[in-house]
């Protein structure tokens, strides 16, 4: 469990982050009190700057990532999402690197403890890709704080070993980039 908040992001950060989120389209800011209510409650504290994000820009957004219905926000998921049990952001991460599952014979195809632990614990949902594939932010372990993509076939740090925080993420996608360039 983190408990830790962050040291808040400079001013550039949350200004380039408010740009890059059109007001109209974006959900309320919940304020620092509801997210450390959440916070409490998960046993976990969000990484920076997507805490102070959704504290004082936007809890979600329809436009923008992720491509499919844009940014959820704090505690929600995708229609998509794949019903696993509860989400546990405050539980650690189970992975410290890329684990493609499709490939790893001793993965039972049908339900596996290992990649339901890799849906439901250490990280919030940010949205959804295709309708099979996620944008995680880890939440807890040495990857805190990354951007992962979690699909039916694996789960690793996008855009690799070198993740993205979220600024990153939003930056990849803020210009019309490809998601791995």
């Amino acid at each position: 469990m983190t408990t830790t908040p962050d040291q808040r992001p400079v001013e550039a950060t949350l200004d380039f982050l408010r740009s890059a989120f059109e007001p109209e389209w974006r959900e309320p800011a919940v304020g620092h009190e509801a997210v450390a209510a959440w916070e409490s409650e998960n046993r976990v504290t969000l990484p920076e700057p997507y805490r102070t994000f959704v504290a004082e820009i936007s809890n979600g957004c329809s436009l923008g990532p992720a491509e499919d219905g844009g940014l959820q926000p704090l505690g929600w998921l995708p229609e998509s999402w794949p019903d696993l049990g509860p989400r546990q952001p405050g539980e650690p991460f189970p992975l410290e690197a890329a684990w493609p599952w499709e490939d790893d014979e001793t993965v039972d195809p049908e339900h596996d403890p290992r990649t339901d632990a890799v849906y439901t614990k250490g990280s919030i949902v940010l949205g959804s890709e295709d309708g099979q594939s996620f944008w995680v932010l880890v939440t807890t372990g040495p990857r805190r704080g990354e951007i992962w993509m979690v699909s039916d076939v694996g789960a690793g740090p996008v855009p690799g070993d070198d993740a993205w925080g979220f600024e990153q993420w939003v930056e990849q996608w803020h210009p019309g980039n490809d998601w791995c360039a």
